[in-house]
Order: structure tokens, then C-alpha cells, then sequence
């Protein structure tokens, strides 16, 4: 096993759960993979002119999580947090529609990547500076303080990203103000080619919370279901006005940092482990075995998805591209 492998997940009993919310879970998984490996075949075919940032392997995590939010809390995906998007409303036409640069698009062709969010659907755009959406969502999180309202923010960083100066000083401000804030650190175990044992001392990433006072967990980031759960009881905690919590969520990146990356810096054996607990075939196999699933209705479910990505391809495809004249290019980059 490699070296920081740990809190294997326990497979806790899925009663007490409706069927149709692990067939939700289940389902938003299989749109986050598919709708992944079209922007990643997308950007192979070189329609796409910006980075292609694959969440493979952590589709448990961002969608696990975003479950425990309400449509009205906000979120701030990272790159890797693609299920978030989709879980909290973002239709995929709308994420394509960007990657394709269409002027009509969130980003209306200026950004051809993941960089774009949507207020409406109450989700902040990622930002490259990787940390800096945590003081973002710290400030989002002290908006609701201020006005009473019991949302919460919830977002997301890297291993990497966690050794930056925007981690420590938006959680210790959420911290000393007692924010509704939740982060999730993604222990993904590469840096880009820097794996965890260069990247800090400390036994784990959750420890760290200590220093900020603020309350911690660790979680598979791989089980779905104990991703919800740890999640939900930061989320009530949060709600409730006792402060932020940062979990750590072991998982896997199981591409390069980007599509360009082939990763041949990380050992065999490590993405061959990890295989073995893809969250999607992990879940899919424990819905079968509580009997909420089986061949024809994950047939269905794929043929829906399948529907909903082609007709999404489509859509998008058919929306022009950006026209290039003065005015068009100068609206909404200066006042």
C-alpha cells in the first residue's frame, strides 16, 4: 500500500437512506465522469484552446458533499470539483459552453476553461491562484453572519494548495469570527509531481485545524456516503454558529495535473491501488448489493446520461463564438 493510504472506508449500511438519493448520488457521479471525459476527448480533438483539469477519482468527494448543502448555501469549486458544479444545478451545456470559449457562455469566451461560476446557481467560480477562493468563501460565510442567515459556504483545496498563504489566513479569519465556512482538503497525494512526504511534516492535513481552533475530521474521499455524512455534520455545525470545520478527504488523483501531464511521476502501483477504489464502481457495487440496483436500471441510468451529455454537445457546439469587435471585447473587463 502506498505510503499515507489511509481511512479505508468503513461501507457503512445504506438503510436509513431513500433510494432515490443514493440513485441521485449515484447518477450525478456518472454525469460528472462522462461529462470529464468529454472535455477531456474534446480537448484531445483540439476544440478546446485552454487547460483540461480532470476530477477522475474524485467524483465521490465534490458530489458527496455538495449533497449536504442546501440550493441556497454557496459553493466554490476548485478545478477538480466538476460533480460540485453539476450537483448544485450548473447544467452541462452551460460547463461546455465555456470550455468552448462561446460568447454566450458564462465567461462569454473569454476564459476556455473552468474558471466561471454562476451566482444564480449560488456557485463561486474557481480561481487559479489556488487558496485564494478560501478567504473569498470566508467572506461569503461572514455576509451571512452579518445579515442572520443561516447559509453556509462550503469550498474546496488540494494537498498543495493547502501550504499557501491564503489557506491560513482565510480559515484563521473564519476562525476568529466563528464563520459558517467549510473546507474540504482533497489529500490527493501529488502536487502536480510533488508527492505529500515533500510537501509537510505533520502526520496528517487535518491536524492543522488545531492552530486555528477550529474543529476537524478526516474522511474516505472515496465513500460517497461517509463524504455526505462527514459533511453534513460540519454543514449543521456551521448552521448552528459554532464555526468552520476543515476535513481531510483522502482520495486520489487518478490523471496528470492536467490532460498535457502524463504523470508518469507517480509509481504504478499507487494508481493501481487506487483503481481498486474508484469511487463510482465502489458504489455502484453497494447499491447492487442492498438490491436499489441493478444491469438494467444502471443501463437506464446510463442512457439518460448519455442523452443529457450528446443533447448538452450539441447545444453548446451550436453557440457562436465570440465576435471580436471593440465594444464586444471591452464589455463587463472595465467599468
Amino acid at each position: 500500500m502506498p505510503a499515507r493510504s489511509k481511512r479505508p472506508s468503513k461501507n457503512k449500511d445504506l438503510a436509513g437512506y431513500e433510494p432515490d438519493f443514493l440513485l441521485g448520488l449515484y447518477r450525478d457521479m456518472l454525469r460528472t465522469r462522462a461529462l470529464d471525459s468529454r472535455i477531456e476527448a474534446l480537448y484531445k480533438q483540439g476544440k478546446l484552446v485552454a487547460g483540461c483539469y480532470s476530477s477522475r477519482g474524485q467524483e465521490g468527494c465534490s458530489v458527496g458533499s455538495t449533497a449536504a448543502m442546501r440550493d441556497d448555501d454557496i459553493v466554490g469549486p476548485m478545478i477538480r470539483n466538476l460533480g460540485s458544479m453539476l450537483r448544485h444545478g450548473l447544467p452541462m451545456k452551460f460547463v461546455l459552453s465555456n470550455y468552448l470559449g462561446r460568447a454566450t457562455g458564462p465567461t462569454k469566451g473569454r476564459d476556455g476553461s473552468s474558471h466561471f461560476g454562476s451566482l444564480e446557481h449560488n456557485v463561486f467560480g474557481p480561481i487559479s491562484m489556488l487558496g485564494a477562493l478560501i478567504p473569498v468563501c470566508a467572506g461569503a460565510a461572514l455576509s451571512f453572519q452579518m445579515r442572520g442567515e443561516d447559509r453556509v459556504a462550503l469550498t474546496w483545496i488540494g494537498d498543495g494548495g493547502s501550504n499557501v498563504g491564503d489557506f491560513h489566513e482565510g480559515l484563521n479569519f473564519a476562525g476568529v469570527l466563528k464563520l459558517p465556512l467549510v473546507l474540504i482538503l482533497e489529500n490527493n497525494k501529488w502536487a502536480y509531481s510533488t508527492p505529500i512526504e515533500y510537501q509537510t511534516a505533520a502526520k496528517d492535513f487535518a491536524c492543522r485545524a488545531e492552530g486555528y481552533g477550529i474543529a476537524s475530521d478526516t474522511v474516505d474521499g472515496n465513500d460517497i456516503i461517509a463524504v455526505y455524512e462527514v459533511t453534513k455534520k460540519a454543514v449543521e455545525r456551521a448552521r448552528n454558529g459554532d464555526g468552520p470545520t476543515l476535513i481531510e478527504a483522502d482520495t486520489m488523483r487518478m490523471r496528470g495535473h492536467a490532460i498535457h501531464d502524463d504523470a508518469k511521476y507517480v509509481p504504478k502501483e499507487q494508481l493501481e491501488y487506487w483503481e481498486t477504489r474508484d469511487p463510482v464502481e465502489t458504489f455502484r457495487a453497494r447499491l447492487k448489493k442492498a438490491k436499489l440496483l441493478d444491469d438494467d436500471g444502471h443501463d437506464s441510468i446510463m442512457a439518460a446520461v448519455k442523452q443529457e451529455l450528446e443533447t448538452a454537445t450539441d447545444e453548446a457546439t451550436a453557440m457562436p463564438l465570440p465576435t471580436g469587435d471593440r465594444d464586444t471585447e471591452l464589455g463587463d473587463v472595465y467599468a
